[in-house]
Protein backbone atom coordinates (compact mmCIF):
# COMPACT_ATOMS: atom_id res chain seq x y z
CA UNK A 1 0.00 0.00 0.00
CA UNK A 2 1.57 3.25 -0.98
CA UNK A 3 2.36 5.79 2.08
CA UNK A 4 0.26 8.69 2.22
CA UNK A 5 2.51 11.98 3.04
CA UNK A 6 1.31 14.64 5.28
CA UNK A 7 0.62 18.51 4.13
CA UNK A 8 -1.18 21.06 6.19
CA UNK A 9 -3.41 24.29 4.56
CA UNK A 10 -3.68 26.76 7.06
CA UNK A 11 -6.48 29.72 7.18
CA UNK A 12 -7.44 33.20 8.28
CA UNK A 13 -10.88 33.42 9.43
CA UNK A 14 -12.15 36.35 9.19
CA UNK A 15 -13.11 37.29 5.21
CA UNK A 16 -11.20 33.99 4.34
CA UNK A 17 -13.60 31.50 5.43
CA UNK A 18 -16.99 33.92 6.34
CA UNK A 19 -17.30 37.43 5.55
CA UNK A 20 -16.93 40.63 7.31
CA UNK A 21 -15.49 40.08 10.86
CA UNK A 22 -16.93 36.90 13.57
CA UNK A 23 -18.09 39.48 16.16
CA UNK A 24 -20.39 41.31 13.29
CA UNK A 25 -22.69 38.38 12.40
CA UNK A 26 -24.76 38.36 16.03
CA UNK A 27 -22.88 39.21 19.00
CA UNK A 28 -22.47 43.38 17.94
CA UNK A 29 -25.94 43.43 16.75
CA UNK A 30 -26.94 41.74 20.32
CA UNK A 31 -24.93 44.84 21.85
CA UNK A 32 -27.27 47.36 20.00
CA UNK A 33 -24.57 49.44 18.31
CA UNK A 34 -23.64 49.86 15.08
CA UNK A 35 -20.12 47.89 14.57
CA UNK A 36 -18.45 51.06 12.94
CA UNK A 37 -18.94 52.56 16.61
CA UNK A 38 -17.77 49.42 18.25
CA UNK A 39 -14.40 48.76 16.55
CA UNK A 40 -13.88 52.71 16.54
CA UNK A 41 -14.10 52.43 20.15
CA UNK A 42 -11.50 49.71 20.16
CA UNK A 43 -8.90 51.73 18.85
CA UNK A 44 -9.50 54.41 20.70
CA UNK A 45 -8.68 51.85 23.29
CA UNK A 46 -5.69 50.41 21.82
CA UNK A 47 -4.09 54.01 20.69
CA UNK A 48 -4.87 56.01 24.14
CA UNK A 49 -3.13 53.15 25.78
CA UNK A 50 -0.49 52.11 23.46
CA UNK A 51 -2.54 48.35 23.60
CA UNK A 52 -2.48 46.00 21.06
CA UNK A 53 -5.75 45.98 18.85
CA UNK A 54 -6.81 42.74 19.32
CA UNK A 55 -6.29 43.01 23.40
CA UNK A 56 -8.71 46.30 23.30
CA UNK A 57 -11.62 44.95 20.98
CA UNK A 58 -11.22 41.66 23.38
CA UNK A 59 -11.40 43.81 26.49
CA UNK A 60 -14.36 45.95 24.95
CA UNK A 61 -16.04 42.67 24.25
CA UNK A 62 -16.29 41.76 27.99
CA UNK A 63 -17.38 45.38 29.29
CA UNK A 64 -19.55 45.93 26.90
CA UNK A 65 -21.20 42.85 27.69
CA UNK A 66 -21.45 43.25 31.17
CA UNK A 67 -23.08 46.66 30.92
CA UNK A 68 -25.62 45.15 29.05
CA UNK A 69 -26.52 42.47 31.51
CA UNK A 70 -25.50 40.00 28.67
CA UNK A 71 -24.17 36.57 29.42
CA UNK A 72 -20.26 35.96 29.00
CA UNK A 73 -20.01 32.08 29.55
CA UNK A 74 -17.67 29.84 27.13
CA UNK A 75 -20.98 28.46 25.59
CA UNK A 76 -22.44 32.18 25.15
CA UNK A 77 -19.25 32.66 22.91
CA UNK A 78 -19.25 29.22 21.17
CA UNK A 79 -23.36 29.76 20.30
CA UNK A 80 -22.45 33.14 18.22
CA UNK A 81 -20.02 31.04 16.13
CA UNK A 82 -23.30 28.88 14.93
CA UNK A 83 -25.04 32.41 13.38
CA UNK A 84 -21.24 32.90 11.34
CA UNK A 85 -22.30 32.58 7.56
CA UNK A 86 -19.52 31.37 5.64
CA UNK A 87 -18.39 32.01 1.58
CA UNK A 88 -20.01 30.14 -1.19
CA UNK A 89 -18.98 25.92 -0.82
CA UNK A 90 -17.20 26.13 2.10
CA UNK A 91 -19.65 23.74 3.96
CA UNK A 92 -18.29 21.15 1.42
CA UNK A 93 -15.58 22.12 0.77
CA UNK A 94 -12.86 20.11 3.25
CA UNK A 95 -14.31 16.79 2.44
CA UNK A 96 -14.05 17.56 -1.56
CA UNK A 97 -10.31 18.83 -1.10
CA UNK A 98 -9.37 15.97 1.72
CA UNK A 99 -10.72 13.19 -1.29
CA UNK A 100 -9.05 14.95 -3.78
CA UNK A 101 -5.81 15.09 -1.53
CA UNK A 102 -5.99 11.68 -0.91
CA UNK A 103 -6.03 10.42 -4.18
CA UNK A 104 -2.73 12.19 -4.69
CA UNK A 105 -1.17 10.03 -1.87
CA UNK A 106 -1.96 13.13 1.06
CA UNK A 107 -3.26 13.24 4.06
CA UNK A 108 -4.65 16.91 4.27
CA UNK A 109 -4.90 18.78 7.65
CA UNK A 110 -6.35 21.85 8.13
CA UNK A 111 -5.47 25.01 10.58
CA UNK A 112 -6.76 28.13 11.32
CA UNK A 113 -4.57 30.82 12.20
CA UNK A 114 -6.56 33.93 13.16
CA UNK A 115 -6.97 36.99 15.27
CA UNK A 116 -10.67 36.27 15.84
CA UNK A 117 -12.11 34.19 18.64
CA UNK A 118 -11.39 30.59 19.03
CA UNK A 119 -14.81 29.84 21.09
CA UNK A 120 -16.98 31.34 17.94
CA UNK A 121 -15.15 29.09 15.43
CA UNK A 122 -15.92 26.48 17.57
CA UNK A 123 -19.28 27.03 17.46
CA UNK A 124 -19.41 26.75 13.39
CA UNK A 125 -20.16 24.28 11.56
CA UNK A 126 -16.60 23.54 9.74
CA UNK A 127 -15.02 23.90 13.27
CA UNK A 128 -14.44 19.84 13.47
CA UNK A 129 -12.49 19.83 10.59
CA UNK A 130 -9.51 21.43 12.11
CA UNK A 131 -6.41 19.97 13.93
CA UNK A 132 -6.11 23.26 15.24
CA UNK A 133 -7.96 26.20 15.81
CA UNK A 134 -5.13 28.93 16.77
CA UNK A 135 -7.02 32.21 17.40
CA UNK A 136 -7.45 34.55 20.04
CA UNK A 137 -9.56 33.35 23.04
CA UNK A 138 -10.38 34.16 26.73
CA UNK A 139 -9.43 32.71 29.74
CA UNK A 140 -12.49 31.75 32.24
CA UNK A 141 -13.08 31.09 35.85
CA UNK A 142 -14.49 28.40 37.94
CA UNK A 143 -18.08 29.53 36.71
CA UNK A 144 -16.74 29.37 32.79
CA UNK A 145 -17.56 32.73 32.74
CA UNK A 146 -14.69 34.97 30.61
CA UNK A 147 -12.82 37.00 33.16
CA UNK A 148 -9.37 37.68 30.73
CA UNK A 149 -7.85 37.65 27.30
CA UNK A 150 -5.87 34.26 27.33
CA UNK A 151 -4.75 34.49 23.89
CA UNK A 152 -4.38 37.26 21.33
CA UNK A 153 -3.22 36.26 18.00
CA UNK A 154 -2.28 39.58 16.02
CA UNK A 155 -1.05 39.92 12.28
CA UNK A 156 2.89 39.38 13.43
CA UNK A 157 2.81 36.63 15.77
CA UNK A 158 0.64 34.51 12.65
CA UNK A 159 3.88 33.54 11.89
CA UNK A 160 4.88 31.69 14.85
CA UNK A 161 1.77 29.39 14.35
CA UNK A 162 3.19 28.53 11.06
CA UNK A 163 6.34 26.79 12.88
CA UNK A 164 3.93 25.17 15.06
CA UNK A 165 2.26 23.26 12.28
CA UNK A 166 5.52 23.02 10.94
CA UNK A 167 6.64 21.03 14.41
CA UNK A 168 3.52 19.86 14.77
CA UNK A 169 2.86 21.47 17.99
CA UNK A 170 -0.67 21.42 18.97
CA UNK A 171 -1.23 23.80 21.11
CA UNK A 172 -0.08 27.91 22.11
CA UNK A 173 1.78 27.66 25.28
CA UNK A 174 4.76 25.37 24.00
CA UNK A 175 7.24 27.96 23.59
CA UNK A 176 10.20 24.93 24.06
CA UNK A 177 9.56 22.70 21.38
CA UNK A 178 9.14 25.47 18.69
CA UNK A 179 12.12 26.72 19.71
CA UNK A 180 14.18 23.78 19.76
CA UNK A 181 16.35 23.00 16.38
CA UNK A 182 14.20 20.40 14.99
CA UNK A 183 16.16 18.78 11.60
CA UNK A 184 14.22 19.76 8.55
CA UNK A 185 13.64 15.78 7.51
CA UNK A 186 11.83 15.27 10.80
CA UNK A 187 9.65 18.15 11.10
CA UNK A 188 5.95 16.04 10.45
CA UNK A 189 5.22 19.25 7.81
CA UNK A 190 7.74 20.77 5.95
CA UNK A 191 7.15 24.18 4.85
CA UNK A 192 6.95 23.20 1.05
CA UNK A 193 4.12 20.83 2.51
CA UNK A 194 1.95 24.13 3.72
CA UNK A 195 -0.77 25.95 1.69
CA UNK A 196 -1.64 29.43 3.47
CA UNK A 197 -5.03 31.03 2.65
CA UNK A 198 -5.93 34.56 4.07
CA UNK A 199 -7.78 37.63 2.57
CA UNK A 200 -4.95 40.42 2.85
CA UNK A 201 -3.31 42.70 4.33
CA UNK A 202 -3.24 41.40 7.89
CA UNK A 203 -1.75 38.25 6.85
CA UNK A 204 1.11 39.32 4.87
CA UNK A 205 3.65 39.05 7.34
CA UNK A 206 2.04 34.90 7.51
CA UNK A 207 1.99 34.58 3.89
CA UNK A 208 6.09 36.04 3.31
CA UNK A 209 7.70 34.00 5.88
CA UNK A 210 6.05 31.27 4.47
CA UNK A 211 6.83 31.92 0.58
CA UNK A 212 10.33 32.30 1.78
CA UNK A 213 10.44 28.80 3.39
CA UNK A 214 9.12 27.30 0.11
CA UNK A 215 5.37 26.90 0.99
CA UNK A 216 2.41 28.56 -0.91
CA UNK A 217 -0.10 31.20 -0.43
CA UNK A 218 -3.49 32.28 -1.33
CA UNK A 219 -5.15 35.16 -0.77
CA UNK A 220 -8.73 35.55 -1.01
CA UNK A 221 -11.63 38.60 -2.29
CA UNK A 222 -15.00 39.12 -1.43
CA UNK A 223 -16.29 40.23 -4.59
CA UNK A 224 -18.89 41.80 -3.19
CA UNK A 225 -16.86 44.56 -1.22
CA UNK A 226 -16.33 47.49 -3.72
CA UNK A 227 -13.95 50.18 -4.27
CA UNK A 228 -14.69 53.76 -2.15
CA UNK A 229 -13.10 57.15 -2.45
CA UNK A 230 -11.28 56.50 0.94
CA UNK A 231 -10.68 52.57 0.16
CA UNK A 232 -9.41 49.92 -2.62
CA UNK A 233 -11.72 46.86 -3.16
CA UNK A 234 -10.70 43.52 -1.88
CA UNK A 235 -9.91 42.46 -5.04
CA UNK A 236 -7.66 45.66 -5.66
CA UNK A 237 -5.66 44.81 -2.62
CA UNK A 238 -5.09 41.46 -3.48
CA UNK A 239 -3.67 42.05 -6.74
CA UNK A 240 -1.41 45.00 -5.08
CA UNK A 241 0.02 41.82 -3.07
CA UNK A 242 0.88 39.56 -6.26
CA UNK A 243 2.53 42.80 -7.89
CA UNK A 244 4.58 43.33 -4.67
CA UNK A 245 5.29 39.57 -4.44
CA UNK A 246 4.15 39.00 -0.84
CA UNK A 247 1.61 36.14 -1.93
CA UNK A 248 1.44 33.72 -4.87
CA UNK A 249 -2.02 33.42 -6.08
CA UNK A 250 -5.50 35.37 -5.71
CA UNK A 251 -8.69 34.21 -6.35
CA UNK A 252 -12.49 34.88 -4.74
CA UNK A 253 -13.32 33.63 -2.06
CA UNK A 254 -15.60 30.97 -3.37
CA UNK A 255 -15.02 27.12 -2.41
CA UNK A 256 -17.06 25.41 -4.40
CA UNK A 257 -16.07 22.59 -6.55
CA UNK A 258 -14.33 23.71 -9.90
CA UNK A 259 -13.87 27.27 -8.52
CA UNK A 260 -10.62 29.20 -9.45
CA UNK A 261 -9.93 29.06 -5.89
CA UNK A 262 -10.03 25.23 -5.42
CA UNK A 263 -9.06 24.54 -8.92
CA UNK A 264 -5.59 26.61 -7.48
CA UNK A 265 -5.71 24.77 -4.54
CA UNK A 266 -5.94 21.46 -6.47
CA UNK A 267 -3.11 22.43 -8.50
CA UNK A 268 -0.97 23.08 -5.15
CA UNK A 269 -1.79 19.70 -3.84
CA UNK A 270 -0.49 18.04 -7.37
CA UNK A 271 2.58 20.08 -6.60
CA UNK A 272 2.94 18.90 -3.74
CA UNK A 273 2.68 15.31 -4.57
CA UNK A 274 4.75 15.41 -7.50
CA UNK A 275 7.56 17.17 -5.36
CA UNK A 276 8.14 14.45 -2.58
CA UNK A 277 7.67 11.89 -5.97
CA UNK A 278 10.92 13.47 -7.88
CA UNK A 279 12.95 14.02 -4.06
CA UNK A 280 12.53 9.94 -4.00
CA UNK A 281 13.73 9.10 -6.96
CA UNK A 282 16.80 11.43 -6.43
CA UNK A 283 17.40 9.55 -3.38
CA UNK A 284 17.70 6.46 -5.55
Amino acid sequence: MKKLIKAAIAYDFDGTLAPGNMQEHSFIPKLGIRKEKFWSEASRIAKDNDMDGILAYMQLMLQKSKERGIPIRRQDFINYGKDISLFPGVENYFDLINGYARKQGIILEHHIISSGLREFIEGTSIARHFTNIFASGFKYNENAIAEWAALAINYTNKTQYLFRINKGINNSYDNQTINRFLPEEERPVPFPRIIFIGDGETDVPAMKMLKYQGGATIAVFNPKIRATVKRKSQKQMCQELILHKRVDYIAQADYSEGSELVSTIKLLIDKISINYALSKRAMK
